[in-house]
Order: structure tokens, then C-alpha cells, then sequence
């Protein structure tokens, strides 16, 4: 009789901490997010709206790789376009990750916050849409977009319960 009232309490307990909410979830998990810029692109047609990376914009993207060793990403994201996809890939790849595609005109901030509880991910985007982003995750704006000569912003968001905190890096 003891071992089945000692289990039914370990089951009563496990099911509890396993039925946790969301809400629950935002207060005790630790969410960080990484936001950059894409790569220098091909600038050679003013007419092309979807260029691709030019040589230094690969061997950026292959540094944001570096420059992410440590950092064990859930989730790439990025826009869908050549620039932002040439730039999202070397990390993804090292994380064995696929790219989710995102819009930034349609970005539904607490949907993602809900799909990224407890997990580091990273952002590429634009020199507008990045810094967007970032203030609407900050629910306040704070930043403006992003010189146009600027590839190297790396913006860090930290959500941890009711807790946001911002920092902004320039990665040469």
C-alpha cells in the first residue's frame, strides 16, 4: 500500500511539472535572441530587389559562423530572400538546423515568443526590418534602422520571465 501511495505521488508530481503553461514557461525558461543584419550584397544592378552575396559578404557570413561557435542554436530564421538565406546558412548548417522563413511585415510577436520559449535563436534580416524587430520584441523603440554601409550590428535580447534585456554589438 505504501509503494503504490509513494508512486501515485511521484506520477500526481511528474504529470503536474510536465503540464506546465506557457505563461509558467516565460517566468522560468531563459529565451535569448540573436539579430543581424544580412551580409554585403551584390550591388551591382540597382534593378535587382534579390541579390545575392558578393565574395565579402560570404566570408562575413562564414564569420557570423565564428563568431557563434559557442552559442548552440534551436532556430535560424530569416527572410526570404538570397541575401539574408547566404548569410542565415553557414550557422544553420553548423547547428543542424533548418531556416524558418520569416515576414517582417506580418511578424506576430507573441506567436514567436509562444514557438521559442527556452531557446536561442537566430534572426537575419534587413537594415530596416532587424532593428524593427528587435523593438517590437523590446515593446518599446529603441533602435533605428541600420546604416546602410553597416553590416556588422549584432543586437542580443534576453527574455527571462517579465525581464528584457538588449545589447547592441558592433562585430567587424
Amino acid at each position: 500500500m505504501k509503494k503504490i501511495i509513494l508512486l501515485t505521488l511521484i506520477l500526481s508530481t511528474t504529470l503536474t511539472s510536465c503540464l506546465q503553461t506557457k505563461e509558467e514557461q516565460f517566468k522560468t525558461e531563459t529565451s535569448t535572441y540573436y539579430f543581424i543584419r544580412h551580409a554585403e550584397k551584390d550591388r551591382s544592378d540597382a534593378s535587382n530587389n534579390n541579390p545575392h552575396l558578393i565574395e565579402k559578404g560570404k566570408q562575413r557570413a562564414e564569420h557570423w559562423k565564428d563568431v557563434f561557435k559557442n552559442i548552440k542554436f534551436d532556430a535560424v530564421y530569416s527572410t526570404d530572400y538570397h541575401r539574408t538565406i547566404e548569410t542565415a546558412q553557414p550557422t544553420a548548417i553548423k547547428n543542424n538546423v533548418e531556416i524558418t522563413f520569416y515576414n517582417p511585415k506580418e511578424i506576430n510577436i507573441q506567436g514567436f515568443l509562444n514557438n521559442t520559449i527556452g531557446k536561442s535563436v537566430l534572426v537575419v534580416g534587413h537594415s530596416n526590418s532587424t532593428p524593427e524587430f528587435v523593438n517590437k520584441l523590446l515593446g518599446k523603440e529603441k533602435y533605428e534602422h541600420i546604416d546602410d554601409s553597416n553590416n556588422a550590428n549584432l543586437y542580443i535580447v534576453t527574455v527571462f520571465g517579465d525581464t528584457i534585456s538588449d545589447t547592441v554589438l558592433f562585430i567587424e
